[in-house]
C-alpha cells in the first residue's frame, strides 16, 4: 500500500520544523564564531522570508560587526515596520543607526525597543550610554537608574551611575556606588581607580596608602586597577603609567580600515589639525589660545575639530578668529571625524586630549592623517601603536625614560607647556583682608585641584604651618566636603583648621591671577603637579617650589622653573621640598630676591615667550611633516 500524501497542515508543520532548525543552526554557528557561514545561513533565509525578525537581527549584528553599517540598515528599516512588535530589531535597528551618526533617530528606535520591553536592560544601558555622549547626563543617569531598578547589582550600569555623578559632583553618592560596585565585583575593570580618585576629589583619605599600593601593584600584574590619568594622583612610577595607558588603550584598538594609506598629498601649506574637546574656557584652551593666533598662516592652514561644548566665551571666540577652519564635531561619531580629516587631507593631526574627559582617541585608531601626536592635555604615553608623536622636553622626559613611551618622544628646547602672553593680570590687585588673608603672616598657596592632595604631602605642608607661627595655607577647593574634610585633617596634625584659608571663583581670569600676589610661596603638589596653575603663579611672579618626581605629570613644575631660569626652586626629593619651603618662609629678603629674578627673568627668559614657543613647536610640525612626505619611519625624527 502507497504511503499516504501528507496534509497541507502536516506539510507546514514540517516546513515550520525545518526553517526552526534552518535559525537554530545558524545562531549556533554565530555563537561558535563561524560569521561567514551562519551570515549564509541567514541570508538564503531572509530571501525566502523576509524580514523575518530573529533571522534579521542576527544578520544585522554580523553586518555591524564587521562595521557593514549601510547594508545592516538596508535590512532592518523594512524589518522594524513589519515587525514592530519585536524589540530585539528595535534594538539592533538603533545600534545601526548610532554607529553612521543618525543619533536622535537611535534614540527614538531605543524607546521604541523599551516600549515593547520595559525589562530591556541592554537597550537602556546603550540609550544611556548614547545620552552620555550627548551630554545629556541627567537624562542618562536616569536610564541607569532604570536599569538598577530591575538589577540592583548590574555592574555596568552602576559603573555609569558613579562615573555621570562624579560629573554632576555629587561625591558622595558616587563614592557609595562604587564601594557598592566593588562590593557585587571586587575585579571590575578601573574599578578601584573610580572609588579612589572620587574619595581625593573630597579629600576623603580613607586608606590612601593600602588603596595606592594595591593599584600599582595590580597595574604591574597587568590588571586593570585604576585609568591611566587617575594613576597620577596615586604614583609616580613612570612604568606603572606605561602599563595602565596599554591597558586603557586596548578599547581603541587600531582600526583594520584605515583612512591613510600612504597618500602623499603635497600642499603648498602644511595642514595642521588640533582634535580637542577643550577649545573653550579650560586650561588646555588657555595655554594654547596664543599658540593657534601665532601660527605662520604663510606655511599653515590650521584646523580646529571641536570635541566640546561651545561655551560661548571670549577664549572661544579668539579661537574662532584664529583657525582657517572650526569644526564643531560633537554630533558626529568618530568615525565620521576621522572621514572628515581624511576628505580634508590633514598632514598633521594634533590630539590635545589624550585619556582626558570627552576625548576621542578612537578617531586616531582610524588613521585620519599622515602624522599623529600627542600633546599637552594628557602629560604621558597613551600606549597605542598609532600615536606617532608626543611633544616634550628634556625635563618632563628625560632621555632614559624614552622606553616608557611608546610615542616618538621629540623635545622641544624649553619648556613642553605653552603660555599665553596676550593675557594680562589685572592692574588691581585685592588687599589681603578682600581674600581672607592675615596682612603680615606668611601665606603658603597651592591652588591645585583637590584630587592633587595628599596625605604624605599635607603631612608636609602642616609641619610647615607649624614651624612658621601665624603663617596659612591657601588653597582653592571646589566643595564644602572637601573643606570640612581638610579642616579635620589638619586639626588631627594638631593645626588649628582656621589656618586654612579657602580662596572662592571669581568671573575673569584676569582677577584671579591678580590675587597670586598676595601669597609669599606656592607649594607644589607631588605626585600629580601643578601644570597650567604653576605657569599662572609664575606669570603673576610668585615663586613656586617642587620637587622632580619620576613620571611626566611630577616633573612639570621642575621644567617650567628650569625653563624661567629658577632651577634653585627644584628640590630633589620631598625631604629637600620642605627645607626649601622653610627656608623661603624664614628669610623674608631671599623671597623678595626671588620675585625680583621672576620679574626680571620673564621677560629675558622663553617661558611666557608665546611667539618664540610657537615657532620651535612649528620646526618640530615640520620636520615631521618632511618624514612623512618623504616616507621615512616615524621613529626616525630626530629628538633633538
Amino acid at each position: 500500500m502507497a504511503p499516504q500524501a501528507p496534509t497541507q497542515a502536516e506539510a507546514a508543520a514540517a516546513r515550520a520544523a525545518q526553517d526552526q532548525a534552518t535559525l537554530i543552526r545558524g545562531i549556533e554557528l554565530q555563537n561558535s564564531g563561524q560569521l561567514a557561514e551562519a551570515e549564509a545561513i541567514f541570508t538564503s533565509y531572509l530571501h525566502a522570508h523576509p524580514c523575518d525578525g530573529i533571522a534579521t537581527y542576527s544578520l544585522a549584528v554580523i553586518l555591524m560587526q564587521r562595521q557593514d553599517h549601510a547594508r545592516a540598515l538596508a535590512i532592518l528599516a523594512p524589518c522594524v515596520a513589519v515587525t514592530p512588535g519585536f524589540a530585539p530589531v528595535w534594538m539592533a535597528y538603533a545600534n545601526a543607526l548610532q554607529n553612521v551618526g543618525r543619533r536622535e533617530e537611535a534614540l527614538v528606535a531605543y524607546d521604541k525597543a523599551v516600549a515593547i520591553n520595559p525589562q530591556y536592560t541592554e537597550a537602556l544601558i546603550n540609550s544611556g550610554v548614547l545620552l552620555r555622549e550627548q551630554h545629556r547626563h541627567a537624562e542618562a543617569l536616569m536610564r541607569f537608574q532604570q536599569v538598577l531598578a530591575i538589577k540592583p547589582d548590574h555592574e555596568t550600569a552602576l559603573g555609569n551611575s558613579g562615573i555621570i555623578l562624579t560629573e554632576f559632583k555629587r561625591t558622595e553618592e558616587a563614592v557609595a556606588i562604587f564601594q557598592r560596585l566593588l562590593t557585587v565585583n571586587p575585579n571590575y575593570d578601573w574599578g578601584l581607580g573610580l572609588l579612589g580618585y572620587e574619595r581625593l576629589h573630597a579629600c576623603d583619605w580613607t586608606d590612601f596608602e593600602g588603596m595606592a599600593r594595591n593599584i600599582v601593584e595590580g597595574i604591574h600584574q597587568g590588571r586593570k586597577t585604576c585609568k591611566s590619568l587617575p594613576l597620577m594622583a596615586f604614583s609616580d612610577d613612570v612604568a606603572a603609567h606605561q602599563i595602565s595607558s596599554r591597558l586603557f588603550g586596548l578599547r581603541f584598538p587600531q582600526s583594520n580600515q584605515p583612512l591613510w594609506t600612504g597618500q602623499r598629498y603635497k600642499h603648498k601649506k602644511i595642514r595642521l589639525a588640533y582634535v580637542s574637546p577643550d577649545l573653550r574656557e579650560h586650561p588646555v584652551g588657555h595655554l594654547m589660545c596664543g599658540i593657534f593666533e601665532h601660527h605662520d598662516k604663510n606655511r599653515f592652514e590650521t584646523i580646529a575639530i571641536s570635541l566640546g561644548i561651545d561655551d560661548k566665551s571670549r577664549l572661544r571666540g579668539r579661537m574662532l578668529d584664529s583657525f582657517d577652519k572650526f569644526v564643531d564635531a560633537r554630533m558626529m561619531t568618530s568615525r565620521q571625524i576621522a572621514e572628515l580629516m581624511r576628505e580634508m587631507e590633514v598632514d598633521i593631526a594634533v590630539d590635545l586630549a589624550g585619556y582626558t574627559a570627552d576625548s576621542r582617541t578612537d578617531v586616531f585608531a582610524h588613521r585620519p592623517a599622515p602624522v599623529h601626536v600627542n600633546y599637552l592635555g594628557y602629560p604621558g604615553t597613551m600606549g597605542v601603536p598609532y600615536m606617532d608623536y608626543i611633544i616634550a622636553d628634556r625635563y618632563v622626559i628625560p632621555q632614559e625614560h624614552q622606553r616608557f613611551y611608546d610615542e616618538k618622544v621629540v623635545y622641544l628646547p624649553d619648556a613642553y607647556l605653552p603660555t599665553d602672553a596676550g593675557l594680562k593680570i589685572a592692574e588691581r590687585t585685592p588687599t589681603r583682608a578682600e581674600c581672607g588673608l592675615p596682612e603680615e603672616a606668611v601665606v603658603f598657596c597651592s591652588f591645585s585641584h583637590d584630587y592633587k592632595l595628599s596625605p604624605p604631602l599635607f603631612d608636609v605642608w602642616m609641619r610647615l604651618l607649624q614651624q612658621v607661627p601665624g603663617s596659612v595655607l591657601w588653597l582653592m577647593s571646589r566643595g564644602q566636603t572637601a573643606q570640612a574634610n581638610l579642616r579635620n585633617e589638619a586639626a588631627k596634625r594638631g593645626v588649628d583648621p582656621a589656618r586654612l584659608v579657602f580662596a572662592g571663583r571669581v568671573p575673569m581670569v584676569e582677577d584671579h591671577l591678580a590675587r597670586y600676589r598676595q601669597a609669599d610661596i606656592f607649594l607644589d603638589t607631588h605626585p600629580y603637579n601643578a601644570h597650567t596653575t604653576a605657569a599662572d603663579a609664575l606669570m603673576a611672579g610668585l615663586p613656586v617650589v617642587t620637587f622632580m618626581g619620576g613620571a611626566f605629570p611630577a616633573r612639570v613644575a621642575a621644567s617650567l622653573l628650569h625653563a624661567i631660569g629658577m632651577p634653585e626652586l627644584v628640590a630633589d626629593s620631598k625631604e629637600g621640598y620642605e627645607a626649601l619651603a622653610l627656608k623661603l618662609a624664614q628669610d623674608r629678603p631671599l623671597r623678595e630676591a626671588l620675585r625680583t629674578k621672576l620679574a626680571a627673568n620673564q621677560k629675558t627668559h622663553a617661558l611666557f615667550d608665546t611667539e618664540r614657543f610657537c615657532r620651535n613647536m612649528e620646526a618640530i610640525y615640520i620636520s615631521m611633516w618632511r618624514r612623512a612626505e618623504l616616507g621615512e619611519a616615524h621613529d626616525q625624527l630626530s629628538g633633538d
